[in-house]
């Protein structure tokens, strides 16, 4: 399943979301060179998240394979990488993927919040993705990059906020595609449980693929954020026509 669009109107324009989704291009194009091999390599050994680095599990100089006869040398402990690595990504799909979601979802969550408790909001669902993923595998020195956990955070404000806002889908059945329109609620559920499914298995692994530890806990801090939200101003202002 694949989001199209949501029908959900804003009452502003979300200058945030917009803000964060040039920055993750700025990154991509600045310090990653549009994904040419050299400046990926280069933006992973010196921005990306590597657990064991930071906790100081990994001795510094140990070389880190990053495939294709390529690796980098870890120094010492970089505490600024939990924050530049939600802003790096490892391909163009990647990168598309994840601004396609802060796109569709953001804007809403950033008209409850406001610009300013939006953007903390969405450093610290980034934090929690880091904190939940250097968890699950402490001594990893796999680089650790995406928007995917701040995001999380994201859609898991969505789903307590707007959990009724129809969200259209594009939907693939082998070769038979459609299109249908469903209550956020169980978009996000269903994409939280494969989440979940695939994390329990890599709970504990040390080696590459997907970060979906990062993805359950961004999406459990947004969550919560969204719950303590509801609990102390349960009272949404008007909005009118969404802006896109």
């Amino acid at each position: 399943m694949f989001p199209l669009r949501d029908h959900n109107p804003t009452a502003r324009t979300p200058w945030v979301t917009y803000g964060l989704i040039g920055l993750n291009l700025w990154v991509w194009f600045r310090w990653q060179g549009l994904g040419f091999p050299e400046p990926l390599l280069t933006s992973f050994c010196e921005h990306a998240l590597m657990p064991g680095a930071l906790l100081g599990l990994a001795e510094p100089g140990t070389l880190v394979p990053l495939g294709d006869n390529a690796s980098c040398r870890l120094g010492e402990r970089n505490p600024g990488s939990v924050f530049t690595s939600m802003f790096m990504h490892g391909g163009w799909l990647h990168l598309l993927g994840n601004l396609w979601f802060l796109f569709i979802f953001g804007d809403n969550v950033e008209d409850r919040l406001g610009p300013l408790r939006f953007l903390f909001f969405y450093l610290l669902a980034g934090v929690a993705a880091a904190s939940a993923q250097i968890l699950s595998a402490p001594a990893s020195t796999v680089p650790m990059v995406g928007a995917s956990g701040a995001i999380g955070g994201v859609m898991g404000a969505y789903a307590v906020f707007y959990p009724k806002a129809r969200v259209d889908l594009l939907v693939f059945l082998g070769f038979f595609v459609t299109r249908l329109a469903v209550p956020a609620f169980v978009v996000l559920a269903y994409w939280f449980a494969l989440q979940v499914l695939a994390g329990l298995p890599a709970l504990g692994q040390s080696g590459g693929g997907v970060a979906f530890w990062a993805h359950i806990g961004g999406f459990l801090a947004g969550l919560a954020w969204a719950l303590g939200e509801l609990r102390r101003t349960p009272a949404q202002r008007p909005r009118r026509g969404k802006r896109r």
